[in-house]
């Protein structure tokens, strides 16, 4: 399947989608406080998303029954939103997917509650500054498969591991679209497989593990934990390829 390319005029839609979601992250980010529970803040993020016009596009997508990922201290991605009330010490990841008219948005972020110890800063730093570092390196023509080799050294530097079997995606007229864009390289040469071109619109989410890779699917269906058992950290933004390198879409 081909990996579409975007006009002018269809990134400004995505960026208004994306926009949103942007604005309901820096909600959350500056609500996460000791006794907010998850379903307070999810509540307060579908609030947010609804009054600016847009759907929160994850409430129903594959049957997730939310409108924002809650995804607490060992649980890595696709957390669902319960009573729980943050304690100090924790550390919550907050993804939201936005549609507005007929254009998707997705961003996520994580975020320590109240103070957190040394290594949970370290585990959140290495999602937050592999993203950013990842989207600085992308240039018209390199490779995805050069792209997912950025995102595994940088994560393996900072002494953690990626998250297999989930990765990054392409976004647009549906939340999900090609390419794959997986945090490490899969198999064959970084120089194979598509090129980045001007006007491609994609995902990336560095998902971080401590120790083991491999992950478990609690019984909900849903939550996603490292066989490891330790704390996880995720970030992602959309970004639009223009005149050769990386813009972020997903800015508040």
């Amino acid at each position: 399947m081909a990996i579409a390319l975007r006009k002018p005029q269809e990134i400004e839609k995505l960026r208004a989608a994306n926009k949103i979601v942007g604005g309901a992250l820096q909600l959350l980010h500056d609500n996460t406080k000791v006794g907010m529970s998850l379903k307070e803040l999810d509540a307060m993020a579908e609030d947010y998303i609804r009054s600016h016009g847009a759907r929160p596009s994850f409430k129903g997508l594959y049957g997730f029954p939310n409108a924002v990922c809650t995804s607490l201290n060992q649980v890595i991605i696709h957390g669902i939103p319960s009573d729980y009330k943050l304690q100090e010490g924790d550390v919550i990841g907050y993804d939201i997917g936005t549609e507005l008219e007929g254009w998707f948005g997705d961003a996520a972020i994580t975020v320590g509650v109240g103070k957190i110890d040394r290594q949970d800063e370290l585990l959140i730093a290495c999602a937050k500054d592999t993203l950013y570092h990842a989207i600085s390196e992308i240039k018209e023509g390199m490779r995805f498969k050069e792209l997912s080799l950025i995102l595994e050294n940088s994560i393996r530097e900072a002494g953690f591991v990626p998250l297999k079997n989930f990765c990054g995606h392409g976004i647009g007229k549906k939340p999900h679209e090609e390419p794959e864009i997986p945090n490490y390289l899969e198999s064959g040469k970084p120089k194979a497989g598509p090129k980045i071109k001007n006007g491609m619109v994609f995902c990336l989410e560095p998902m971080i593990c401590q120790k083991e890779s491999k992950p478990i699917i609690l019984d909900n269906g849903w939550d996603v934990v490292s066989t490891d058992g330790l704390r996880g950290s995720h970030y992602e933004h959309t970004v639009a390829v223009v005149d050769g390198k990386a813009e972020i879409l997903s800015l508040a």
